[in-house]
């Protein structure tokens, strides 16, 4: 096996919900070429499955970066060890989170979109993919940058019991905030109500989510962190308190589909109340994360924050893990471990 590089494919761009058709398995044979200054090349243990990269999937123009071509691995966020370095910040042995894609093995570095960067010591690769990973740290910039959280304010979750919006939901609790949890299925609602210590609950598969929104926010929403798009989203502006402020995370409500979300319908209601709406992303706060982690890490250990873990193990249900996301069968951070020593920590 050390001499094959495993790899999942771009078969077909998709068209509506993924299928496993979508995907292709290859092996082909261990990297041996020659590293360009600043290559590197690494091994892969652990990949995050995340809604965005079924944008990557798409056809040129849906993103930022740029789309996976067909016919080759699917990009995706991962950690994992350099086993060859031709880049003088990086050593073989050193373990670092890459923009990686689906294959043992990835060459790295030079005109790549994102820079690998080192893990710390202390961290197995499997925390550093969840629970001190992406997702939270995405959570945490959102709300206490973007969305400029205050104790005493309402903040309302959309995607409440995923990753991101769990976090999202839970640091606003611990910053004093009124939290309003919106997700789907008694389940879910349940674990943040009971776990995650929210004060309200929304299930968008049961209820009216903008007559609940209204109910639970008389004097409106202060902070909206929107992880979903579409209806969500609408109902959410209608019920915003004079100089709220939107925090636009993720669409997942459109990811998996043929087209494109739509957005408010009547902007003057942003205009009139002084409402903020604000796109971001992550690495834009890339200097930083250290500082995101060491708060994470505190309140994890003080037990101020519910954390559940989707962990899949082995390379050949990369696609299969994936596709949970968008039929609501995962229960947390969905991670793919590919290789055993996922839970190492130096």
């Amino acid at each position: 096996m050390a001499d094959i590089n495993r790899q999942w494919l771009l078969r077909a761009r998709p068209s509506g919900q993924l299928r496993q058709d979508d995907f292709e398995y290859r092996e082909a044979p261990r990297p041996t070429e020659p590293l360009a200054p600043g290559e590197m090349r690494i091994k892969n243990v652990v990949f995050l499955c995340a809604p965005t990269m079924r944008n990557w999937m798409d056809p040129p123009g849906n993103s930022l970066y740029p789309s996976v071509p067909l016919g080759q691995p699917v990009m995706a966020p991962a950690v994992g060890r350099v086993v060859e370095s031709n880049n003088p910040d990086f050593a073989p042995g050193d373990r670092v989170f890459a923009l990686s894609s689906w294959q043992d093995y990835a060459t790295l570095g030079g005109s790549t979109v994102r820079q690998p960067t080192k893990l710390t010591d202390g961290i197995s690769f499997i925390d550093a993919m969840g629970r001190y990973g992406l997702n939270p740290i995405t959570a945490y910039f959102g709300l206490l940058d973007v969305g400029a959280a205050k104790a005493g304010e309402t903040l309302v979750v959309s995607g409440a019991a995923g990753s991101t919006g769990s976090t999202a939901a839970q640091i606003g609790k611990i910053k004093g905030m009124r939290v309003i949890g919106i997700a789907g299925g008694a389940d879910k609602c349940a674990w943040l109500k009971n776990d995650c210590g929210l004060d309200g609950v929304i299930d968008y598969k049961s209820e009216d989510v903008a007559a609940r929104l209204a109910a639970l926010c008389p004097k409106g929403i202060d902070v909206f962190y929107d992880n979903v798009g579409g209806d969500i989203l609408q109902a959410a502006v209608n019920n915003m308190a004079p100089f709220g402020r939107i925090v636009l995370c993720g669409q997942i409500s459109a990811y998996d589909s043929d087209q494109q979300p739509e957005g408010p319908r009547n902007m003057m209601r942003l205009i009139y109340g002084s409402i903020r709406m604000q796109g971001f992303l992550c690495g834009s706060y890339a200097a930083r994360f250290g500082e995101a982690v060491g708060d994470l890490k505190a309140w994890h250990a003080a037990g101020r924050i519910a954390y559940r873990e989707d962990l899949h193990r082995g390379f050949e249900n990369l696609p299969a893990a994936f596709r949970t996301l968008f039929t609501g069968g995962n229960q947390g951070t969905l991670l793919v471990a590919i290789d055993d020593s996922a839970s190492d920590t130096h």
